[in-house]
């Protein structure tokens, strides 16, 4: 069952990815992203993590979305349409898209996956927590910090670019 399951994912997640990246309207190939990062969520939920699909849904599929459509209902117009890419633009990127293919699948098969013997203990939600801000070795305090600041830049850009006017300095 959990592998009828795995394909049908697999295919509503493909077959959305293809028409979001073929979609010509913005909001539709927003609203088509929105369903494949659902996709994922669903993955995560078929390997039993159901702290990251919670994470998947509400910052991916909840806030970036609200993003991406609070920025094209401000910034452009519902019906805008994104221009057709010339045919070398096309071919260039096919390539490097098959090059890039070629280079993740290769090292997906080198690598040897072991599974640890320990490996049927779940992990605790408290764990990742102190995994993820602690300051000791491995942890992801800084990075989280910077993406944040990060974060914050790209709202402060994003409300610039939906006003409009350009800021100056008064004296």
């Amino acid at each position: 069952m959990e592998q009828i399951i795995f394909y049908i994912l697999a295919f509503i997640m493909v077959f959305f990815a293809i028409a979001s990246v073929s979609s010509r309207k913005i909001l539709r190939a927003v609203v088509y992203l929105l369903f494949v990062l659902i996709g994922i969520a669903g993955f995560y939920f078929l390997i039993d993590y159901n702290y990251l699909a919670a994470i998947q849904l509400t910052v991916y599929a909840g806030g970036i979305i609200v993003l991406f459509i609070f920025s094209v209902l401000l910034i452009h117009h519902i019906d805008a349409e994104i221009e057709v890419a010339t045919l070398a633009r096309r071919i260039l990127v096919g390539l490097a898209s098959l090059i890039g293919a070629g280079l993740t699948l290769s090292v997906i098969w080198a690598h040897p996956f072991v599974v640890a013997e320990n490996s049927t203990k779940p992990t605790e939600v408290r764990e990742i927590g102190l995994g993820m801000l602690s300051y000791g070795e491995g942890g992801y305090i800084l990075p989280f910090e910077v993406i944040s600041i990060l974060l914050l830049a790209a709202m402060i850009g994003a409300i610039i670019v939906a006003k409009g006017t350009r800021l100056t300095l008064k004296d």
